[in-house]
């Protein structure tokens, strides 16, 4: 108790220090067991040292997502591929040249994989260190047995205690999240409702609740999510996910406009019932994220939909010419809602592994929204990979970059005949960033708490001596130290402290002095110098530099779709293909987004609210699948005059966005979009009659809100990057 009470006091005044404690404790105690019983139970050099360089490799240059249970199997699932990258480096361990080309392939095949989500860009590093480590002399195939048993073990070990050994609380689930943005959109909603029935006191509750929604979507974000938690695999489950908050977010900005359309006009009173029953599908969408529900049915809300469209229909009959029009325009927001929120139940079924109704996008704007439902996994990440596989994405940028620069440092190292050449590759992966200038960054404090670390495993090697049983005692609390003190403390702490402990491991394998600590220095010199000119020469601007073109060619598709949608609900000729198109860019620009945040702040950037402009093309494409959900390919063909108006107010934000687009790829300022003209509109739904009026108050009401996304994006002081 005495002892506990000054850690836990400690521990809450250091942001950080429990989990990095718990983690260090976890691979402290994996990895000396793993040494111990193959060094000395066992007698085994090569599987002592494999033991302890697996737990390294996979529990401190790894990063794991998830639960405990789920961070071991990640861990046993990676072991595969642990297998095949130390037996391909012990084979081309012969000459320097087959396995600098081995690095070359595996390095990047490695990298590139981590498109595939988080959890695979965080045993990257860790994966390529199992290739380097047999990489290098001596070539004894003979050894692969004892090498891979020893992966096996230290592997097994960190598993085993990430389980059963201090693990850490659980994280925050994204379906948790999904949930209470369910669960405030329905309350929301419900208030709407309730305004629509001409409650008391119902407008300005759905107003006070307008905020508490839109903060409850905007947590839905994966900037705002730790990045091994966000769900963004190639799998159908994490793509769901993905697809439900987006359709969350497009029903949270409608029903915001809704709850102001409602201050001053009355809603239609059938659109209480219809806003009701959305209101319920959104809890039952929220208690199956949670895992307290069954999947939702989309069949009482879709039935509601069918209703409300016909009683909308009868009401237009009865309503004066202009003063209620404006409800029946209140109305095609309430149907955008209910859309969006049937679109939140199937990306919940598909989470759940529910089947769901066959794709129901017109054949030319095929795959539709939910094309991943009942792809093979397989096909899934073969999508992942061919979309990423340009020099256009940043993923492939970084594969490619990381690739060069590690067997540039192979190379060197047979070159300059370094030994324990290793530690050549370790410091040009660890050392090396996004950008050039993060890399330069990185370097002073790394080359610093290296030297600083040599010099005290020097004084210690040399006072002791060859003395292996001190050594021994002393790895336990020195790991402990690195691992804990490394995260918090910075790149120069953990390179220092780093060196120490492989200083002090290498001790216990062979004799050591003055020329390990020396070797050490150098190395890491060298690796750091290969990974800097190969950031210079290898898009040395990284993530932000292919994010202005990126975002640019998202607005230009999101503009396709806006006009090719209004041409395909007025039965109008148009080439097909823009939101597929517009969907496939999306990916590149959210993942020139994610790399940017990643890197340190380009004033050249800072300028533009990028979050904005990635949220102005999603509200589009998410908002053409909401239209094309509900509204049949020419259902508007019999009214061409109001199709004309519609297409030219279509024309105009397209226009708008292509403007954006052209000021994000030429770094000016971006102008502010213009809503579309109010006489149009009027116009448009003028000219049609019936039923044809009503999609076409539809269009317009979307066009409107598009267009009305726009206009956050406009430019701003430096900092307003994010």
């Amino acid at each position: 108790m005495a002892v506990t009470a000054p850690l836990d006091r400690l521990c809450r005044r250091v942001p950080g220090l429990t989990a990095a404690l718990r983690q260090g404790t976890r691979v402290t105690v994996a990895a000396s067991v793993g040494f111990y019983v193959c060094r000395y139970g066992l007698s085994n050099r090569t599987m002592g040292t494999y033991a302890i360089f697996a737990t390294l490799a996979t529990g401190v240059l790894s990063q794991l997502g998830g639960p405990p249970a789920e961070r071991a199997r990640t861990l046993l699932r990676a072991l595969p591929a642990a297998y095949v990258l130390i037996t391909v480096g012990t084979v081309l361990a012969a000459h320097a040249w087959a396995a600098a080309l081995g690095m070359l392939l595996l390095g990047f095949t490695v990298s590139f994989a981590g498109v595939g989500g988080p959890r695979l860009v965080g045993l990257t590093n860790g994966l390529q260190l199992l290739y380097i480590l047999p990489c290098f002399p001596p070539y004894v195939p003979s050894a692969l047995p004892d090498r891979l048993a020893g992966v096996t073990v230290g592997v097994g070990l960190l598993a085993a205690v990430e389980v059963a050994l201090w693990p850490d609380p659980p994280p925050e689930r994204y379906q948790d999240r999904l949930a209470r943005a369910a669960d405030a959109l329905a309350d929301c909603t419900d208030a709407l409702g309730d305004a629509a029935e001409c409650r008391p006191g119902a407008v300005q509750r759905a107003e006070r609740l307008v905020p508490l929604t839109a903060a409850a979507v905007e947590e839905l974000r994966f900037s705002r999510m730790p990045p091994m938690e966000r769900p963004a695999s190639a799998g159908r489950v994490d793509r769901s996910r993905g697809h439900t908050a987006s359709a969350l977010r497009y029903a949270a900005s409608q029903t915001g406009r809704l709850a102001e359309l409602s201050r001053s006009n009355k809603l239609l009173p059938s659109a209480g019932t219809l806003l009701h029953c959305t209101a319920r599908a959104l809890r039952a969408a929220a208690a199956a994220q949670r895992g307290t529900g069954p999947p939702p049915d989309t069949g009482e809300l879709e039935q509601a939909v069918r209703v409300f469209e016909q009683l909308r229909a009868d009401a237009l009959r009865r309503l004066a010419p202009e003063a209620d029009r404006h409800r029946v325009r209140q109305g095609s927001v309430a149907l955008d809602v209910a859309v969006a929120t049937r679109f939140v139940l199937l990306g919940t079924r598909i989470g759940r592994g529910a089947p769901v109704p066959p794709d129901e996008a017109p054949p030319e704007e095929r795959p539709g929204p939910f094309w991943y439902a009942e792809q093979p996994t397989a096909m899934l990440w073969w999508t992942r990979l061919r979309c990423h596989l340009t020099p256009r994405s940043v993923a492939f940028q970084s594969a490619v970059r990381i690739a060069l620069a590690l067997a540039a440092a192979r190379l060197t190292a047979a070159g300059l005949g370094v030994t324990h050449g290793f530690w050549v590759l370790l410091a040009t992966l660890t050392l090396m960033r996004g950008t050039a200038a993060d890399t330069r960054t990185a370097l002073r404090p790394a080359l610093i708490g290296t030297f600083l670390g040599a010099l005290a495993a020097g004084v210690l090697l040399v006072a002791v001596g060859h003395h292996p049983a001190f050594y021994a005692a002393a790895m336990p609390p020195v790991m402990l130290l690195a691992f804990t003190a490394g995260p918090l403390l910075g790149q120069g702490w953990g390179q220092g402290l780093f060196t120490l402990v492989v200083s002090i491991l290498f001790s216990q394998l062979a004799s050591a002095g003055w020329q390990l600590v020396e070797v050490r220095l150098l190395n890491v010199l060298v690796g750091a110098v290969v990974g800097t000119v190969t950031g210079l020469c290898a898009w040395p601007r990284g993530g932000g530099g292919e994010l202005r073109r990126a975002m640019g060619d998202f607005l230009s598709g999101a503009a396709d779709a806006v006009q090719e949608t209004v041409a395909v609900v007025g039965g109008r000729p148009h080439r097909g293909q823009a939101l597929p198109h517009a969907r496939q860019v999306m990916i590149l620009a959210e993942a020139g987004y994610a790399q940017y945040h990643a890197e340190r702040a380009d004033r050249r950037l800072a300028g533009v609210d990028w979050q904005a402009a990635l949220v102005a093309g999603q509200f589009s494409v998410r908002g053409a699948e909401v239209v094309l959900g509900r509204s049949s390919p020419g259902c508007l063909a019999g009214a061409p005059i109001a199709v004309g108006h519609l297409e030219r107010e279509a024309a105009r934000v397209a226009a708008a966005y292509r403007r954006a687009a052209a000021g994000l790829r030429l770094s000016v300022p971006v102008p502010p979009a213009a809503l579309p003209d109010p006489g149009a509109g009027n116009r448009a739904t003028r000219d049609a009659t019936g039923q044809e009026s009503l999609y076409a108050t539809d269009l317009r009401v979307w066009l409107a809100a598009v267009a009305r996304n726009l206009t956050r994006l406009a430019p701003g002081p430096p900092g307003d990057g994010s």
